[in-house]
C-alpha cells in the first residue's frame, strides 16, 4: 500500500511539473523567433532597396532576424557556398535569386527538403522552391523591346548586354524583348555577357561601338549594365548619338535618364521583393499557406522611366534609402 501511494504522488507531482512548464497555447512567448535569410545574385547597388524592404519587414514582425547575403563573385558556386553556411546555422527560410537555376536546381531541391525555399528577382520554375517573388521578367522585356521602338521609330540595330543568359530573369528579359520587336524595323545584332563584371561589361560596350558603328541603340538587361553602356559612351564621345534603354535604378542610370543620355529604364521594385519575401515567408512557416497563390508566383509590376518623371521617382527612391 505504501508502494502504491507514493508511486501515485510520484505520478501526480511529474505531472504537476509538467503541466507548469508548459506555456498555454498562443501565449505570446509561444512563437519561435525565425531565422531568415535573403540571397541576392550579385553586389550591385539595386540590392541597397531590397535590403532596406528585408530591414523593414524584420522592424514589422514579431520574432523574426534576417540574415541579408550577398555573393560577392556573382557566381552560382558562391551562392551555393552560401547556402550550405545558411543552412549549417539552421535557418529556417531562404530566399534567392538563382545565378543559374537550370544547373542549381538540384541543389535548390535539397535546400527545399530541409528548410521553406524562396525565389526572388530570378525564378527556378523547375525547382521544389515554394514560390516566387519578383518582376515578370517577359512583360518586362516587352516593356522594354516597346521603348527601344520609340526610341528608333525609324527601325535600327542593337546589342543587347547582360551578366549572364543562364539566370531566369536574363532568359525571360530576352524573349520579352525579341516578342516585342517581332515585326519591326528593329533587329538585335547579338547579345554580350559579362558574369557581372562590371569592367567586362564596360568592356563589351567599347568593344562593340568598334566593331558595330551600324548599332544604333544598346540594351542593358540587369542593373549595372546601363552605367556600364554610359561610361562607355562617354569615353568614345558618342552620348547623344546612340541611344540607350535599359533596366533598373542605379544613380548614374538614373542621371542618364535626367541628362538624356540614357532615353528610358525600365524599374522594378526591388524594395518589394525584399518586403514581401520576408513578410510571406513569416507568414508560412507561422502555419499560413493561403499567402502562396495557385501559380506559386507573385508578380510586381515595373515602371518605364524618362525624362518626364524621374525626377518625381529619384525622390521617392531617396525616401526608400533613407537619404
Amino acid at each position: 500500500m505504501t508502494k502504491t501511494i507514493t508511486l501515485g504522488v510520484c505520478v501526480a507531482v511529474c505531472l504537476w511539473i509538467a503541466g507548469c512548464g508548459k506555456r498555454p497555447s498562443g501565449s505570446a512567448g509561444a512563437a519561435k523567433t525565425l531565422h531568415l535569410a535573403f540571397v541576392t545574385n550579385n553586389a550591385s547597388d539595386f540590392w541597397t532597396i531590397a535590403r532596406a524592404g528585408c530591414d523593414k519587414a524584420q522592424q514589422e514582425l514579431p520574432n523574426v532576424t534576417v540574415e541579408f547575403q550577398i555573393p560577392g563573385d556573382g557566381t552560382a558556386a558562391s551562392q551555393i557556398r552560401i547556402i550550405d553556411d545558411l543552412l549549417a546555422k539552421g535557418v529556417d527560410g531562404i530566399a534567392i535569386s538563382p545565378v543559374d537555376p537550370a544547373n542549381e536546381t538540384p541543389k535548390l531541391n535539397d535546400v527545399a527538403k530541409q528548410t521553406l525555399l524562396f525565389c526572388h528577382d530570378s525564378d527556378a520554375p523547375g525547382s521544389d522552391r515554394a514560390c516566387y517573388v519578383g518582376t515578370n521578367n517577359v512583360d518586362a522585356g516587352k516593356q522594354a523591346g516597346e521603348l527601344i521602338k520609340k526610341a528608333l521609330p525609324g527601325g535600327g540595330k542593337i546589342m543587347v548586354f547582360v551578366g549572364t543568359l543562364d539566370a531566369q530573369n536574363a532568359k525571360d528579359r530576352y524573349a520579352g524583348l525579341k516578342q516585342a520587336l517581332d515585326g519591326s524595323n528593329v533587329s538585335i545584332v547579338d547579345v554580350r555577357t559579362d558574369e557581372s563584371d562590371r569592367v567586362r561589361a564596360k568592356a563589351n560596350a567599347q568593344d562593340t561601338l568598334v566593331r558595330y558603328p551600324e548599332v544604333s541603340c544598346l540594351v542593358g538587361l540587369w542593373s549595372y549594365n546601363g552605367p556600364a553602356i554610359l561610361n562607355a559612351l562617354t569615353e568614345s564621345g558618342k552620348v547623344g548619338k546612340i541611344k540607350v534603354v535599359c533596366f533598373d535604378e542605379e544613380d548614374e542610370t538614373l542621371a542618364g535618364v535626367k541628362s538624356g543620355a540614357i532615353f528610358s529604364t525600365v524599374v522594378q521594385q526591388p524594395y518589394e521583393f525584399g518586403h514581401q519575401a520576408i513578410t510571406l515567408m513569416a507568414k508560412v512557416l507561422r502555419g499560413d499557406r493561403s499567402v502562396i497563390p495557385p501559380g506559386k508566383q507573385i508578380f510586381i509590376p515595373t515602371l518605364a522611366i524618362d525624362a518626364s518623371n524621374v525626377d518625381d521617382f529619384h525622390a521617392r527612391l531617396m525616401k526608400l534609402r533613407g537619404r
